[in-house]
């Protein structure tokens, strides 16, 4: 089942000899470094082997948050949304941004407590989220046919349409000078000296020395080309999209058994963030360990399988060589199969606890792939032993509502511009220099 239809954007056709930065991959996290980059006069071109926006970042709920978010992302979720307040202005384009909240609403008293220590941690952040009862949480989910504990509520929190998000920031780059190739497979970096000197495509050799990769869940393969271990794996999660419903609640909102987003159009995405396979493919033996933790932090949050994706990765073991075809070319767009199963019964909780969603008609079902770390905290990062390089990944599930904060992160990186918020906690070297692996507690 193809992924969800994206707005049209022109790309450029012509693929350049040589560029300040070439940036890797055209989701929400490289389009927007390219606009940041393109903003302040760097000649930077990003190269998609497939479409843009066509993977997870068109594929996810939407939501754009801070609540919630582990203690590490909070500055920069900040930031984050304060770029998407003017980011339509700033692109000349529309995402479909608004200021509308999100809820994660509460069945019992442990939600209660878990909220309540997640809102201990973000006091100093000045949050406008707060704990609301029985009677505000009613009121804000009107026509609500169950009554709910209370919810962990911030209404500064928002919403955005993915479909649109990405290829409105990627014409926003292009107006600022950026050029973005599409269909174009990074094979892989050349190094002269032990510097970068290019990055060698489908289509022809860039030179270049500095490359910011943000291939999503394709960033792990990428990294095993340069000897690069990066822990990081692949969980899909399956959405729905109904069509335009009258009444209904507006902004977004989660319980254990569904989430919602209100669209533009008057429908709704839904979904259960409860319900996430991870295929089981070598790279799963070999970071088991890295990911172990966070198994046993997760419960039964993510099921363990068998997909094509399983069999697909056994021929991708070894990188190869950059004269060569490989895996980026032979799989323009991942496009799992949904769990249409799991999405339908995510449809029939949120029907049987708002009357509203009962009338709605499906509309498409997807999947996507989510790139995850061991400590489900993205990396934005340079590499000590490889000068040049910035590495944008891993952003476990959080990288569409974060995604020009990461953007502007990774262009202060690449450039040595003053970064809009500390970048240790996302460094890569977390993984390997000794420090304690962090689990954010429950929210």
């Amino acid at each position: 089942m193809p992924g969800p239809t994206l707005d049209h954007t022109e790309t450029d056709h012509t693929l350049p000899k040589k560029a300040d930065v070439v940036v890797i991959g055209g989701g929400i996290i490289g389009v927007s470094t390219a606009l940041f980059l393109a903003e302040r006069g760097v000649d930077v071109v990003l190269c998609e082997k497939g479409v843009l926006g066509g993977e997870q970042s068109s594929r996810n709920w939407g939501w754009v948050r801070v609540m919630g978010r582990d203690r590490r992302e909070i500055p920069l979720a900040i930031e984050a949304l304060k770029i998407w307040d003017g980011l339509d202005t700033r692109v000349g384009g529309r995402t479909g941004f608004r200021r509308s909240g999100i809820f994660y609403i509460s069945e019992n008293e442990t939600d209660i407590a878990n909220r309540d220590r997640w809102l201990k941690l973000a006091q100093a952040h000045g949050l406008d989220t707060r704990q609301i009862g029985p009677d505000e949480t009613a009121t804000l989910m009107p026509g609500a046919a169950v009554r709910y504990k209370g919810a962990l509520y911030t209404p500064s929190d928002a919403r955005a349409e993915p479909q649109k998000a990405v290829p409105a920031i990627a014409a926003g780059a292009r107006r600022a000078g950026a050029r973005i190739v599409t269909a174009c497979a990074v094979r892989g970096i050349e190094k002269s000296g032990g510097r970068i000197s290019a990055v060698i495509t489908e289509k022809g050799r860039i030179e270049t020395s500095a490359v910011v990769l943000a291939g999503g869940a394709w960033s792990r393969l990428f990294c095993k080309g340069l000897d690069i271990r990066l822990p990081q794996l692949k969980v899909r999660n399956s959405v729905l999209r109904t069509g335009p419903l009258p009444g209904g609640p507006e902004g977004a909102g989660a319980t254990g058994s569904y989430a919602y987003r209100k669209c533009l159009d008057g429908g709704y995405t839904i979904a259960n963030g409860g319900i996430n396979m991870h295929p089981l493919v070598p790279d799963s033996f070999a970071f088991f360990r890295d990911f172990q933790p966070a198994r046993k932090a997760e419960g039964e949050a993510v099921q363990l399988g068998l997909s094509a994706q399983s069999w697909n990765e056994l021929f991708e073991i070894f990188a190869v060589p950059l004269d060569r075809a490989g895996a980026f070319e032979r799989h323009r767009v991942l496009d799992p199969k949904p769990d249409a199963k799991s999405a339908l019964m995510a449809l029939q909780a949120a029907a049987e606890a708002l009357p509203a969603l009962r009338a709605a008609k499906v509309e498409q079902i997807w999947a996507g792939m989510i790139d995850v770390t061991p400590d489900a905290v993205p990396i934005i990062s340079t590499l000590d032993d490889n000068p040049g390089l910035v590495i944008a990944t891993g952003f476990s599930g959080h990288g569409f509502g974060i995604g020009p904060g990461a953007g502007h992160l990774a262009a202060d990186l690449i450039t040595g511009d003053t970064p809009i918020v500390d970048p240790t906690p996302f460094r890569f070297s977390r993984f390997s220099d000794g420090s304690p692996l962090e689990i954010a507690p429950p929210v």
